[in-house]
């Protein structure tokens, strides 16, 4: 943060910030055949506790507030929260084709569903502590991914949760990588 007068200010520059990804294609996004259950399933990936509105959303407040500061680490937020953006793409297309609703409630199987909502984030204090709750999020939802691809018999859906799968896991390692830095 920069202080010129009475003006503070952030000069942390977001242009050219990539998703963070593995150097792998993704699977077509396809279904074999309509299945609510499948779909439900995935609608808490979608926008459950453990999902990738969560993550997304969780992402965005720690870069806000690491940029002035961590310009580098902010950066590195942004990528991965691109990154869960594309993933949010993916699975509301896959509910969709799936013949579900995207509409950021995730659906139990007691047939009761759940809006999505920020009491689902994270709000840690420390830089440490954010690295920390961005790590154990993405380990919930590698085993949340890896839960609901043995669950879901269509096998191109369980493709694209195994892609999706492979990025979180390269998250984990980068959040690891930075939570070294600041230890």
């Amino acid at each position: 943060m920069e202080n010129s007068g009475n003006v503070l200010s952030c000069n942390c520059s977001f242009a050219g910030v990539r998703p963070i990804i593995v150097d792998l294609p993704y699977p077509e996004i396809q279904a074999a055949e309509g299945n609510r259950d499948y779909a439900n399933l995935l609608s808490n990936d979608y926008a459950g506790a453990v999902s990738e509105l969560s993550a997304i959303t969780q992402y965005v407040n720690h870069e806000t507030r690491m940029a002035c500061e961590r310009c580098s680490m902010a950066k590195t937020m942004i990528g991965i929260a691109m990154a869960e953006m594309m993933h949010l793409q993916m699975l509301g297309e896959l509910i969709f084709l799936l013949g579900g609703n995207v509409d950021f409630t995730a659906k139990m199987r007691n047939g009761q569903s759940r809006m999505w909502t920020p009491q689902y984030l994270n709000f840690s204090s420390g830089l440490r502590e954010m690295l920390i709750a961005d790590i154990e999020s993405e380990k919930k939802a590698v085993n949340q991914y890896r839960a609901h691809r043995k669950m879901i018999g269509d096998r191109h859906v369980g493709a694209v949760l195994a892609r999706i799968i492979q990025d979180e896991e390269y998250h984990i390692l980068i959040l690891q990588s930075l939570l070294r830095e600041v230890i």
